[in-house]
């Protein structure tokens, strides 16, 4: 396993497997990897010949201070988990690296994607992700991308970036990789207390209800359900729930047979931000 910290050294490798035309997979993550981010490295190698893993905490896409200095930063155990799935090339370049004396987000559009759900309570955190990956891409230069569908609304928005910047990279989406209780796989799950991490799993409980209630109760009541059952949950407080169609992430009112729809939700546990969400038959 290659393991590089600058761009130069990375670029060198690259352009020795694109001689010999071999195809290049990459899964960028912010660390502290999971099982979730391992299913990804595993879709990505049996796709590609060679597969690129970064590991960066972007500081552009954190609108929380705290939530930044906090987020858990475990790199040697990182790269003893990579090296256990014989990962090809990790890339752990530091925020001087990436950004030089510049720590600043690129301005994009992405056609009102970014003013949905995520984007209406952080504050130019869509720029911040559209930069890094973009970055990333450049220097990577993959065939193909894999993101998990956790961040649902994050990858329609990097589908978006790639298609209006004709960037030559195939963006996959890969289902969402969930403990044995249902709770998400997330980074920020080694936050929680053990009492949050009990209470945690009720997010998706909730989901599942929710995609059982389609058809049998209009959205304003499913809507109004899912606050009430929160409100009985002393340990996690609702943020938002949003039934939203897929392509536009536009919050709906109605299911229509031809579109297809995700149920949305982000909750806090203490100071622990946790999002889910699930596809609506």
């Amino acid at each position: 396993m290659n393991i590089f910290s600058t761009k130069k050294d990375l670029t060198g490798c690259i352009l020795s497997y694109k001689a010999k035309n071999k195809s290049i997979g990459f899964v960028p993550t912010m660390g502290a990897l999971h099982q979730g981010h391992l299913s990804l490295i595993s879709t990505a190698k049996k796709k590609n010949d060679v597969v690129v893993v970064s590991i960066f905490v972007n500081p552009t896409q954190f609108d929380n201070v705290e939530d930044l200095k906090k987020y858990p930063k475990t790199l040697e155990n990182d790269i003893k988990l990579l090296d256990t799935i014989s990962c090809d090339i990790v890339f752990t370049p530091s925020v001087e690296e990436i950004y030089a004396e510049n720590i600043v987000s690129n301005k994009f559009n992405f056609d009102g994607l970014e003013n949905q759900m995520e984007g209406k309570f952080r504050t130019g955190h869509f720029d911040g992700v559209a930069t890094i990956v973009k970055t990333l891409f450049e220097i990577v230069q993959p065939n193909r991308a894999y993101f998990g569908q956790k961040d649902f609304q994050q990858l329609q928005i990097i589908k978006k970036m790639v298609k209006k910047n004709r960037l030559p990279v195939k963006i996959k989406g890969c289902s969402i990789f969930r403990e044995e209780d249902g709770l998400a796989m997330s980074s920020r799950n080694i936050r929680l207390s053990k009492k949050q991490r009990e209470a945690a799993p009720f997010i998706y409980k909730t989901l599942k209800k929710v995609q059982r209630k389609i058809g049998a109760k209009n959205i304003t009541e499913i809507n109004e359900w899912v606050e009430n059952e929160f409100k009985k949950q002393p340990l996690l407080e609702l943020e938002y729930f949003t039934i939203a169609e897929e392509k536009t992430l536009e919050t709906v009112e109605k299911i229509e047979s031809d579109k297809k729809y995700r149920a949305f939700m982000a909750v806090f546990a203490g100071k622990i931000r946790l999002i889910d969400n699930i596809r609506l038959k």
